[in-house]
């Protein structure tokens, strides 16, 4: 049996990690973490997915507490700006459709045919999202919706694939101080952390990984390794020489330069999205936590060059960009052709990673870690568990893979030769017929990516209304069925959406409340 884990490389992969493992087998296993002084995480990656809840609910830890620690917002969608046309916008939230006479509220929007605002007229997130609300009163309630928070303990912890019905929100976080808050969790937990760099890694006859050598504390040996090194790969891509398969071909956005920009959000707000504002060469992020603004421009090396590419953020953000230190960073788009060979596990960038668009390196990351869980080794090591979990993890990365070419593809953005292109560069096989098959009928989970990948037929949907650049239809039934159920429905979203708004605090006010700070104190902090 496995009862020696050794994680190279900390961050949020390696601290996630080395947290999930200690809540799930306790101390029945040793796990030992060694990161280096002198790498720094790349730290970036700050938005994440509504199934994210299942992590911390995993290890026991209550939002209320850990998102002060770590400047944590709350995320209900992804705005999408000038993917269209300038000017143009709108939501991907994290909200299933509703259904009138076996049909979604889509379909009946395409048939009423008013309106071009699909996401208001069909979802309630929209508008919380343009009034910048909180997804909770300030008792700490849950605003009224479809998902009922589980009372009292269930007795058990649950994971991705148990995720029955859509949670309306995800979390904006600073992803260094999410790493420190967990390192304090491992490490009280029994997690043996080293501070020290890696310097060679050893193998035994059979090509499996012995130990690493470090250069301060000898070699750290263990049963399982867990490659946590980022794009450099050190583990699995170098020592194991595991190839890499890439996914430049249809995803061409290969760099990104990231900025940290501090905001009073008490005069600006919190909108609880995720912003993705479309440039020449790719896309800007810009990510709203309680003290700052994280932001970085993701574009394509082949269209725009480091220097234009940091001036057109500076220029985005304004004033406020002024002597920040920009950090630049070249990504590797596509994933390790099997993220675990021999006893090697490969966790975050150094198993795969595509662009930062739909917030996906965090969830990931959290997939492997369950994924890793649920195929855990026993003596004999299993070859079917290492080809089930291999199976599982690159199966989820193209489903992402598919979901993000579809972002370009369906884009009605055509302004220059990056976005021309975007029409014209492959995309994966069974992508092609699934476009072709969506324009007579909306995504259903009959027609969208085949197996678990994290997105749900509604997303495709939403993105589809949303980006206009491929014509869509409502089935032609519809014709023949009486409207009205369908109108009512319309109009009672819009209605809820009102009450919700007039209601509902603004997310500065709620973690105002939260922190429990006086107003005088409110844009202090923000500033801090």
């Amino acid at each position: 049996m496995v009862r020696s884990v050794v994680i190279v490389g900390g961050g949020t992969a390696g601290w996630m990690t080395a947290s999930y493992l200690r809540a799930a087998f306790g101390d029945r296993i040793d796990v030992t973490l060694v990161e280096s002084k002198n790498v720094p995480s790349i730290g970036v990656g700050e938005a994440t997915f509504s199934t994210i809840r299942h992590f911390f609910d995993y290890l026991g830890l209550d939002e209320r507490e850990w998102m002060p620690e770590c400047q944590a917002t709350y995320k209900l969608a992804i705005r999408f700006e000038n993917w269209r046309a300038q000017g143009h916008h709108f939501y991907h939230p994290f909200e299933r459709l509703r259904t009138v006479n076996g049909f979604p509220i889509t379909d009946w929007w395409l048939n009423e045919g008013s309106g071009d605002r699909f996401d208001k007229d069909c979802f309630l997130i929209a508008s919380l999202c343009d009034a910048k609300k909180s997804p909770r009163y300030l008792s700490g309630a849950l605003f009224e919706q479809d998902f009922t928070e589980a009372a009292g303990d269930r007795g058990y912890r649950t994971t991705l694939t148990e995720q029955s019905t859509q949670f309306p929100y995800a979390y904006h976080f600073d992803a260094t101080l999410l790493a420190r808050y967990l390192t304090k969790y491992g490490t009280d937990r029994g997690v043996r952390h080293v501070l020290d760099d890696v310097v060679d890694v050893n193998l035994d006859e059979r090509g499996w990984i012995s130990g690493v050598a470090t250069k301060e504390n000898g070699a750290l040996q263990g049963d399982l390794f867990i490659d946590c090194t980022g794009f450099r790969g050190m583990l699995l891509n170098k020592a194991l020489s595991v190839p890499f398969k890439s996914y430049q071909d249809s995803l061409p956005n290969d760099r990104a330069v990231a900025l940290r920009v501090p905001v009073n959000m008490a005069e600006r707000g919190i909108r609880p999205c995720t912003t993705a504002t479309a440039q020449d060469a790719g896309w800007i992020w810009t990510i709203p936590l309680f003290g700052r603004i994280g932001t970085g421009y993701v574009y394509a090396g082949d269209y725009c060059t480091p220097d234009e590419a940091e001036r057109t953020l500076r220029e985005f953000v304004g004033p406020a960009a002024d002597d920040l230190e920009a950090n630049h960073i070249r990504m590797r788009i596509g994933r390790s052709e099997n993220s675990w060979v021999n006893n090697c596990v490969a966790v975050g960038l150094s198993s795969g990673f595509v662009e930062p668009l739909e917030s996906t390196g965090i969830f990931f990351i959290q997939n492997a870690i369950e994924q890793l869980v649920k195929h855990f080794p026993g003596e004999r090591w299993d070859d079917r568990l290492r080809r089930s979990y291999n199976r599982q993890v690159a199966n989820v990365m193209d489903g992402v893979r598919e979901f993000l070419v579809l972002h370009y593809h369906a884009a009605a953005r055509a302004d220059n030769d990056y976005w021309k292109d975007t029409t014209t560069r492959p995309v994966p096989d069974g992508l092609a017929e699934r476009l072709e098959q969506w324009q007579a009928k909306l995504p259903d989970s009959e027609s969208i990516f085949p197996g678990y990948h994290g997105f749900e037929p509604y997303s495709y949907t939403a993105m589809l209304l949303g980006l206009g650049g491929l014509p869509v239809q409502a089935p032609p039934a519809l014709k023949l069925f009486d409207r009205t159920a369908a109108s009512r429905e319309l109009r009672l979203v819009r209605e809820q959406a009102r009450e919700l708004v007039e209601k509902l605090p603004s997310q500065y006010e709620y973690f105002a409340h939260l922190r429990d700070l006086s107003p005088e104190g409110h844009a202090a902090f923000s500033t801090a």
